[in-house]
Parts: structure tokens; sequence; C-alpha cells
């Protein structure tokens, strides 16, 4: 498990991560998410020991990373897929990651099938392109085949079958109990690979739920329902106290649950396409929970000038 306790980091003036308290259980994917210049890339440091706290603690374990008998076994990290030796091949980096934390070598072999380099093992880094580059990065992340992942921005740069396989991956690992920790700005993405969020804004806690209770927290209430009779559902419901608001495509916006809309068009033989509860994508949600700690916002658009 990581635990940050009231994590504190300061840059002179500037507070990047601010009293920022969570737990990353095992067992389960968990997303890292906020704004730029929310603080993620500066927590994640702490949590590794590359960046040492103002105050508060961050532990792997119940331990600092720094007191880690054996850090790669315990923790494989991806926070740079570049931060590798540009004339140095694929298999010689993983062999000398291996050999200085004893690591058995036929691993190296193991975690270059598993990450699809055997065809390009012998060439060097400097060739790679962003998304073989990450794949090396994940590779050495998982050579020691640690309990704990924690992997800042992973699909960047992958093909869509890369994408596939580190979602696929990622669950994977979680389902055999390990610890996922994962960063990343593609929420489609981030959507359909992770089951807990811990969201920050200006290094504040803003979240820390689960997926489910998180879009539902931020979605607006109400249904909306599709009838080839608007008028008379909207007389039928509005009669019984419900505020309804017709919308611009010809659908009912109703303030009230499903289950009692269907009851009453029923009982009055309403005819009724569809009733669909209003859900918020998970971009939406975020947008709405994170619009006032937002540091670099670009100005909307007007037009072209020459």
């Amino acid at each position: 498990m990581i635990e940050a306790n009231d994590l504190t980091k300061r840059f002179g003036r500037c507070t990047a991560v601010d009293g920022l308290s969570f737990q990353v259980q095992p067992g389960r994917v968990t997303g890292f998410l906020g704004p730029n210049g929310a603080g993620k890339s500066t927590t994640m440091r702490m949590m590794l020991g590359l960046d040492r706290p103002t105050s508060g603690t961050v532990s792997i374990d119940g331990v600092p990373y720094q007191r880690l008998s054996d850090p790669l076994r315990t923790v494989g990290a991806l926070l740079d897929a570049r931060a590798v030796h540009p004339r140095r091949t694929a298999l010689n980096h993983l062999r000398i990651l291996a050999r200085s934390n004893g690591i058995p070598a036929r691993r190296v072999r193991e975690v270059i099938e598993l990450t699809g380099l055997s065809s390009v093992a012998h060439r060097q880094a400097r060739t790679f392109s962003l998304g073989m580059s990450q794949r090396l990065g994940i590779a050495a992340a998982l050579l020691g085949d640690p309990a704990i992942l924690v992997l800042d921005e992973p699909v960047n740069g992958l093909d869509p079958e890369g994408v596939l396989w580190i979602r696929k991956l990622m669950r994977d690992l979680a389902t055999q109990g390990r610890t996922v920790f994962v960063s990343s700005h593609l929420m489609s993405e981030v959507a359909l690979s992770v089951d807990h969020l811990i969201i920050i804004g200006r290094g504040r806690l803003l979240a820390d739920t689960s997926m489910t209770a998180f879009i539902d927290q931020q979605s607006d209430a109400g249904v909306q329902v599709r009838t080839p009779e608007p008028q008379r559902l909207h007389d039928v419901l509005a009669g019984a106290g419900i505020t309804v608001t017709a919308c611009a495509d010809g659908s009912l916006q109703v303030a009230a649950e499903a289950e009692r809309i269907g009851v009453l068009a029923a009982a009055h033989a309403v005819t009724v396409h569809e009733v669909r509860r209003n859900t918020a994508s998970l971009e939406e949600a975020f947008m709405r929970l994170t619009a006032d700690t937002v540091v670099y916002r670009a100005e909307q658009s007007r037009g072209t000038h020459r």
C-alpha cells in the first residue's frame, strides 16, 4: 500500500503539494488525476524518494522508499520513458538494472517478451519511437516483479494495440492483488481502466472515491425522456407535481426517478421510447470538479486573424 500523510512540498514561495493525505490500496487500479500544475508529478517523485517532502510523509508498505531493502522488487515505476542512456540497447539497459538489483537474468528476457520488444531488443534506445520507449520503461518497471506499480502517462505514444495491452496488463496486475497507481490526462482511457480515483488541484485533495461514485456525484439530477407524445407526457408529469423541461431535440428533461416516470406513463397510456438517466462522462465530471483549480488556462479562440 502507498500512504501519504499531510504531504507538503514547497519550492521557494510556491507550494506544489499542500497537506495531501490519501491511501492507494492493493487489488485495484487507482487513477491519479489533476490539471497541469496540480502537483501530480511532484507527489509521485516524493513517493519514489526523488524529491524530499517539506513536511509530512509518504510511505511504501509503511516505510519511506529510501528504506526499502529491495526497491525494484517492491515498486516498479515509470516516470520518464526517455530516461535511458541513448546508446544503450534495450537488452543491455534491462540487464544492467537486473544485475544491480540482484534480479535473475532470465527475467530480462521475460519482460522483453511481455512488452513486445523482442524484435528490437538489440537496438539502441536513441532509435526508439516514443511508443517503443514507453514499452521499454514499462519493461523496466516490471523487471523486479513488484507488488506496486507507479505509472505516469503509461499509454503516451502507444498505438491502439499497445493501449489495449497496457489496459489489460494493469487490470491483470490488480486482479493478482497488486497495487497499481496510474497518472494520466487521457480521460477516455482512465474511464476504461481505473476503479478508484484520487484527484488533486493546486496541490490539495479534491476527491478520493470510486469511479462510479465520482460520476454519480458530478452528474446532473434527473432523467431524459424521448416520446412521440411529448406534450401529453409533459402534462401527465407536470400534473403529478414533477418539473419537466422541453429540450431543443424534442426530448423532455424530467426531475424524477425513471421508475416513477414509467409508472405514470403506463397509467396514462403514453408511449415512451427512451428513459435515460443523465450521467456525466469522466471528462465532464473532472472539468466540473477542477474548474476553480486550473493553473494554466488557455484563452478561448476568437477566430483567425491575419
